[in-house]
């Protein structure tokens, strides 16, 4: 079973770092990771993405002060970091923030979607060692959403979600954000971006509103089944996506995700 955590660092937060550092090794943890880029024009949050996906490594740690978690433009990151984790290993892959100082621990719901699973446990709790080995250590197995959602980023090519069902056929995709522009759609393989795509009966500018929040949204009528997805190229830094099944005519169910 591995036993590796990869640790991000939101900061270099010095003599903190060390002290984790140190209770890793008091308690037979091997850990590895790298300090956080909050560079979003070049999708510098990709950068780790090999490293989670490696099956050595089976806890994901997250060190970072208040005003770190609560900087919108690292929640994003780290959402889109999450989300293509998830994809990969599910949503039991274990995810931990640690909280360096601050007085009350960070509520989890108050967390980009893709993060609320995490556990959150301050630095300065005496029992942090115990309760990370205990994590780390409990057997669990893949649990996945309803739907498929990935993330991919390159300096060049941009942002991109990919959508799909887990299991079944939808007639249709649909994407939209709140913030931000869509400048591309295609379907193809899941996975990867497709080299060519041929869309059927695309549409653009479809606007949705859920609560106060409203969505501006692209979709396809292609039939998507757990080998295709739907891929859209999204330009800014959406506070939330809802997406889904799509079509003309029928009720879909749609899901929405915050990424701050």
């Amino acid at each position: 079973m591995a036993t590796g955590i990869w640790l991000t660092l939101l900061s270099d937060a010095g003599e903190p770092v060390k002290k984790l550092m140190s209770m890793f090794k008091t308690y037979g943890i091997g850990a590895d990771g790298h300090v956080w880029e909050n560079d979003l024009e070049k999708a510098a949050w990709i950068k780790a993405r090999a490293n989670l996906l490696d099956k050595k490594i089976s806890m994901w740690a997250i060190f970072g002060t208040d005003e770190e978690l609560s900087d919108p433009e690292i929640r994003y990151g780290l959402s889109l970091l999450s989300m293509t984790v998830t994809a990969q290993k599910g949503q039991s892959f274990p995810i931990i923030v640690i909280q360096n100082g601050g007085k009350d621990p960070i509520n989890p719901e108050s967390l980009p979607t893709s993060l609320r699973h995490a556990q959150v446990l301050q630095a300065s709790n005496a029992a942090l060692g115990a309760k990370i080995t205990a994590k780390i250590h409990t057997p669990s197995k893949k649990i996945f959403p309803e739907y498929r959602l990935d993330a991919f980023g390159h300096a060049q090519t941009g942002q991109w979600i990919e959508i799909g069902p887990c299991e079944g056929t939808w007639k249709g995709a649909m994407l939209g954000i709140d913030e931000g522009e869509i400048s591309f759609h295609a379907v193809g393989p899941e996975g990867r971006l497709p080299e060519r795509s041929v869309l059927e009966y695309p549409v653009k500018g479809i606007e949705l509103a859920t609560g106060d929040r409203k969505y501006t949204a692209w979709a396809v009528a292609n039939e998507l089944d757990t080998e295709n997805s739907y891929y859209v190229q999204i330009k800014g830094c959406p506070k939330s996506l809802i997406f889904g099944a799509y079509t003309a005519d029928e009720e879909a169910e749609l899901y929405t995700l915050m990424l701050k």
